[in-house]
């Protein structure tokens, strides 16, 4: 009897223990079951997104670009890399830096204040000074320099001086920043089919795409809950996109195109999406080769899971709001277009307006919502702000509102009507009398790529370094390897020198290769291996250094 009575506590204590460990045990099981769980399905979505080919090829680079880093490491070989970085510092610094003993280099604030005489000279001497660069006028660029004409010029000035110092973070001291600000936005709506929209301008291109990213990445966190974003974009998007994904961090599928028409593989996109997408893209136009992806296709896919559609439209612009009543075929891309929640449209190319405008549209003013950022709680007070920027120069409003009301509707056709002829004109000939050449996709607006056919000995990158030699300064396309040409008003009284010396240029290319040019080399370099992008990204860092240097 007293040997059971004594045993009951100690077998209580026993079970306790055990109970406890059993707990222990299971939550620690269970922590570990949802550690590969959770990492098992994030490599399943990987795998389904970007495929199983893909992934390998991925997984290769990654291996192979930790072991040339190792390789790349070691004394012998870094020092043959810092030599090679250190001569291609100097040839850069040799293109952008003005050199000799005339060159004048202001440091420091003058004592005492110069006179607008001295400062306009200054200007002139700079000018003058700088080597060799390309003069815009003579229309020998690809894109870069929308111009409209020496009167909008004057137009746009006489703008900047009613308002060079307005801000439109204060709309009570500047009313008339404000409402130019909100027509801006409301005449690019009804451009785009959608006057009972909203949006905002923003400093250009990139900054409508990240503020579209931002925007659906809160939306949905605050919506549906999606604490790790992805969005799905055709590998032909603009890099605006991987920059966004970079600075909000949100995993970004690049999905392939199809090879002929440039479109983006619908059935990819669908196989990439999943719970934690927040938006797909399309563009219309892409800067690659100004082709259009198929915008309908891709608002079902939204409209089917509850996810946005960003259409890129930063380069078709006011391009391809006119195509049809210019003359050209269109197909449907803005927000007639079921599924499309945001577009983002470049006022300072084809629209004419000052360098530093652009428009991020949405469908509805409840999704800009989550653009803005407010901060009710600052000790400086309320601050809100509608984009990145605190203050903005509302100059730049200014001159964008006074462009776009002295074009107007006809002037933007005509302006359609002669850009897209002459890339049409461009694209015909290539396709007709440049056997050794093809072009990329059925581009509709104002954009030709073109690449040299397999088999024709032609390196069209060398191609491009002859075309440089001859003034042309055209943009250098990699996967597949092509150049392409944005047409612009500068670009239409050149068609014919363009395609002259085009054909001069294939010829001398097949005759004479020099495999030295900028183009051949620094994207020779990128595919030469699987660290060869690292190196091209190293080179492209030491430009932007030398970009600052004074």
């Amino acid at each position: 009897m007293s040997m059971s009575t004594l045993s009951i506590p100690r077998i209580i204590d026993i079970v306790e223990a055990l109970q406890q460990n059993l707990t222990l045990d299971t939550a620690k099981n269970c922590l570990l079951v949802y550690f590969f769980a959770s990492r098992a399905l994030k490599l399943w979505r990987h795998v389904r997104g970007r495929g199983f080919s893909q992934s390998i090829k991925d997984l290769y680079v990654s291996i192979a670009q930790r072991t040339l880093r190792l390789v790349i490491a070691l004394p012998s070989m870094r020092k043959r890399v810092e030599t090679e970085m250190d001569a291609a510092r100097a040839e850069i610094a040799r293109m952008l830096l003005p050199q000799g003993e005339g060159v004048v280099r202001h440091l420091a604030l003058p004592k005492q204040s110069c006179t607008l005489e001295w400062i306009l000279d200054a200007m002139e001497q700079m000018d003058r000074e700088a080597p060799s660069h390309a003069n815009y006028k003579e229309g020998k660029l690809s894109g870069a320099v929308y111009h409209g004409g020496d009167d909008m010029e004057r137009v746009i000035v006489a703008a900047f001086q009613r308002y060079c110092v307005s801000n439109p973070l204060h709309p009570d001291v500047f009313p008339a920043i404000r409402k130019m600000e909100a027509e801006v936005v409301a005449m690019c709506l009804r451009m785009y089919n959608h006057p009972t929209g909203a949006g905002a301008t923003t400093s250009g291109g990139t900054e409508s795409i990240l503020m579209s990213v931002k925007t659906h990445r809160d939306w949905a966190r605050a919506v549906k809950g999606i604490s790790e974003p992805e969005m799905v974009v055709p590998a032909s998007a603009h890099a605006a996109f991987d920059k966004a994904a970079a600075y909000f961090n949100v995993k970004l599928h690049s999905i392939p195109v199809n090879p002929e028409t440039r479109q983006v593989d619908l059935k990819r996109v669908r196989r990439a999406i999943n719970s934690n997408t927040i938006m797909v893209v399309g563009s219309a136009v892409n800067f690659p080769d100004g082709c259009q992806d198929d915008i309908v296709s891709l608002g079902k896919l939204a409209q089917r899971y509850n996810i946005g559609l960003h259409v890129d439209c930063c380069l078709g612009s006011f391009i391809m709001p006119f195509l049809e009543m210019a003359g050209f075929p269109s197909e449907p891309f803005d927000f007639r277009v079921d599924g499309v929640t945001a577009i983002s449209c470049d006022t300072h190319k084809y629209g004419f307006a000052p360098k530093g405008s652009s428009v991020i549209m949405y469908r509805s003013a409840d999704l800009r919502q989550y653009q803005y950022y407010v901060n009710p709680e600052w000790s400086g007070g309320v601050y809100a702000s509608p984009g990145l920027a605190g203050s903005r120069p509302g100059a730049l409003i200014a001159g964008t509102w006074a462009a776009m009301h002295y074009m107007g509707e006809e002037g933007y056709i005509l302006s359609c009507r002669d850009i897209v002829g002459a890339a049409k004109t461009i694209e015909q000939a290539i396709q007709t009398s440049f056997p050794e050449l093809y072009t990329l996709g059925k581009p509709p607006a104002s954009v030709v790529a073109f690449g040299s056919r397999t088999g024709s000995g032609l390196d069209i990158l060398e191609v491009g370094d002859k075309m440089s030699k001859k003034g042309w300064h055209l943009n250098a396309l990699q996967n597949p390897p092509a150049l392409h040409i944005a047409c612009t008003r500068l670009t239409v009284p050149t068609v014919d020198t363009f395609l002259r010396d085009l054909k001069d240029a294939v010829l001398d290319a097949k005759r004479n290769p020099a495999g030295k040019g900028t183009m051949v080399s620094l994207y020779g370099l990128g595919n030469s291996s699987a660290i060869g992008p690292q190196m091209v990204g190293t080179v492209i860092s030491a430009f932007l250094d030398t970009l600052y240097k004074a």
